[in-house]
């Protein structure tokens, strides 16, 4: 379907684009693994070096003539059904960030802009090897608190990887945070991915959007990621700009497309989501945390949250701009997510029966239910 629709589109464009092509077959792997194997085949390895020329030539901004055009497509229809085509990454793979520049150098009709990241090149939640967590052996050693993100910072306290991660991040993004001289936002946000990547999400997810009733705890909840470091800065960027600086970075695009794609509201469901998963949401909304595009709590007294960016003086990019930024002010997707978890976190994790999707059921108890009968 994807390269029926490609083809219609160089037609329009009046390309020479050849279209009986012979597939080059790999065995179904991730992104990494087809790379290795297409490599080791002459005519693939000719293919894919043409795909990375112009994967290049994109990033730098420079304008291909008529013929390379023709070149680049036929070079991306030359790859037919094969692996590299179909390949994804994993979340918390050692070499994430060479199988994400692998995905994108053989999907590079997909990075025209935000609205054309059409797919996440992660691999579903579902596939992924589930987290095996003593969180709740932890929490029972934690007496009750008024303050649930106190209570989730202890627990994760008792956890020697949560702990040491959390300190990590806390320690480079505190160096200095508030003074755009000292603090070093590209180490912080290395940190922050650290910690949301590698930490069970038991862990992650109730100290992030752990429930408040008063100031003190959504103060605390706010400066989970340390946003004077992390997050805002003297002034705000336009959208637009924070948009291009995301789609020159692998994982930032990636976690973007990520997120349209598992969070993408839509006004006609029932839970306003397209995709009806509000696990693969939530994490694909931690996993926007540590780039460019970070986003956080906009108050302590509000669970609505927001980019650090402003859509003033975008001229006639206005529309385009409030729709990056309403990604995330106005997601009704996100914001059901948001709610369900709030209403589960409360509980342990062994309340909930398990479902197939991840290993337990932390967000919509109305689902849980449903899945129980």
């Amino acid at each position: 379907m994807l390269i029926l629709m490609q083809l219609r589109t160089y037609l329009l464009f009046g390309l020479q684009v050849r279209t009986t092509r012979s597939p080059l077959r790999i065995p179904n792997s991730d992104c990494v693994v087809a790379e290795q194997l297409c490599l080791s085949d002459s005519t693939c390895n000719a293919t894919y070096r043409t795909l990375e020329n112009c994967a290049l030539a994109k990033t730098r901004l420079l304008s291909l003539d008529h013929d390379s055009r023709v070149r680049c497509l036929n070079a991306e229809l030359d790859l037919g059904n094969s692996s590299l085509l179909q390949c994804k990454c994993h979340r918390r793979m050692k070499r994430q960030e060479h199988c994400l520049r692998i995905f994108w150098t053989v999907h590079s009709s997909m990075t025209d802009g935000y609205f054309n990241l059409e797919a996440s090149p992660y691999e579903n939640p579902a596939n992924e090897e589930h987290w095996k967590t003593d969180y709740n052996k932890l929490a029972a050693l934690v007496s009750d608190a008024t303050n649930p993100c106190l209570k989730a910072t202890h627990v994760c306290n008792l956890s020697k990887k949560c702990f040491r991660l959390r300190t990590d991040y806390a320690s480079i993004c505190t160096k200095g945070a508030g003074s755009e001289d000292v603090c070093d936002r590209r180490k912080c946000h290395r940190g922050l991915r650290n910690f949301f990547e590698k930490v069970p999400e038991d862990f992650t997810k109730r100290i992030l959007f752990c429930p408040c009733q008063d100031e003190f705890c959504g103060e605390r909840r706010r400066k989970t990621i340390v946003p004077d470091c992390s997050f805002q800065s003297n002034t705000k960027p336009n959208c637009l700009w924070l948009l291009d600086s995301c789609l020159e970075d692998h994982i930032c695009k990636s976690r973007l497309a990520d997120f349209q794609q598992n969070c993408q509201p839509v006004d006609m469901s029932p839970d306003g989501c397209s995709l009806h998963n509000h696990a693969a949401c939530l994490q694909a909304y931690m996993g926007m945390i540590g780039t460019p595009m970070t986003p956080n709590f906009v108050s302590n007294s509000s669970v609505e949250v927001s980019l650090w960016c402003t859509c003033e003086n975008s001229g006639n990019q206005k529309e385009k701009c409030d729709q990056i930024l309403g990604m995330f002010e106005s997601n009704k997707c996100l914001g059901k997510h948001q709610s369900h978890h709030r209403e589960a976190a409360t509980q342990p994790v062994s309340a909930f029966p398990k479902i197939a999707s991840l290993g337990f059921c932390l967000l919509d108890s109305k689902v849980c239910t449903r899945k129980a009968q």
